[in-house]
């Protein structure tokens, strides 16, 4: 039986259901496998997924991050949940693409969700819950690709010397709990408000992470990043604020790079992982050259 059948039948057969039901496949996930299911009318989601340490995604983490968000009021409820399954209420709405995201206006509402997270998520998560700081990312990931001898093996002491001058331009931080992989994607406008979505990488960590991920994968420009950033912090940016941003933009593309090369040699999903590393080794490249390190 593939993957793909065995996460079919999983989300089908869960207790949880009152009678019979036909999950029907989301596209969308890597990590996960996600159905929507109808059970007596009522439109559910369906998360079928294991722990990934390799890329440090923990099931239980996700789980009490889902729960704060949804008490925080900017995600779905969790209505059931077991080992390598998660079942919120399903939104109703469109996810965002990166055209949404640079429209001025929406991009004023997705910085004060972004906002609402990081000033609330603290005080609402269970412990115990993980750090999500990208440069021990990446040198975890240069470690694992190491040992599976990968044909990007000889980029790594580069690459690993410029994560260094990176994390010294980012500099000391202020710990926030941040939702750590902000696609457009993982908004959903359902007509009235937005909601964010999808907290398999969550974790503490620096604001500036979520939005310099926002930022590179939303292809923000220079003139976007300052509304981006006023609209954050409530005030003109400082060019410390900015030069920390086009590091933290540069670090999480290298990371987004690495986490495609780490897949490439670790991950059974389908997908062309070499073309995404391609694709993302490019960005990191633009967004290296505008950094000041």
């Amino acid at each position: 039986m593939t993957y793909a059948n065995e996460a079919l039948r999983r989300a089908g057969s869960l207790e949880f259901w009152s009678g019979p039901v036909d999950p029907q496949p989301v596209s969308g996930g890597i990590t996960n496998t996600n159905f929507m299911v109808r059970d007596s009318g009522r439109p559910f989601f369906v998360r079928i997924g294991e722990d990934i340490p390799t890329h440090g995604v923990m099931r239980f983490n996700e789980l009490a991050a889902s729960r704060a968000a949804a008490e925080l009021g900017i995600s779905p409820p969790v209505v059931h949940a077991e080992p390598g399954v998660l079942v919120l209420d399903f939104i109703e709405g469109r996810t965002l693409g990166e055209e949404d995201i640079r429209d001025p206006a929406m991009l004023e509402r997705v910085v004060g969700l972004v906002r609402e997270c990081h000033t609330g998520m603290a005080r609402n998560v269970t412990a115990p819950a993980l750090m999500f700081w990208v440069f021990h990312i990446v040198r975890h990931y240069a470690r694992l690709l190491q040992e599976a001898e990968s044909p990007h093996a000889g980029r790594l002491p580069d690459l690993m010397a410029r994560a260094d001058r990176l994390e010294s331009a980012v500099g000391p931080v202020e710990l926030i709990f941040g939702h750590n992989d902000l696609l457009p994607a993982n908004f959903i406008d359902d007509g009235s408000r937005l909601w964010l979505i999808d907290w398999d990488y969550a974790g503490f960590n620096s604001a500036l992470f979520d939005l310099g991920g926002l930022s590179s994968n939303s292809q923000l420009e220079v003139d976007e990043d300052d509304a981006m950033l006023e609209a954050y912090y409530g005030r003109t940016p400082d060019d410390r604020t900015r030069e920390g941003l086009r590091a933290m933009k540069a670090a999480s593309l290298l990371r987004e790079t690495m986490w495609s090369m780490v897949s490439e040699v670790h991950s059974q999903v389908d997908f062309d992982f070499a073309s995404y590393t391609d694709e993302n080794l490019q960005r990191f490249e633009a967004a290296w050259a505008r950094c000041s390190v």
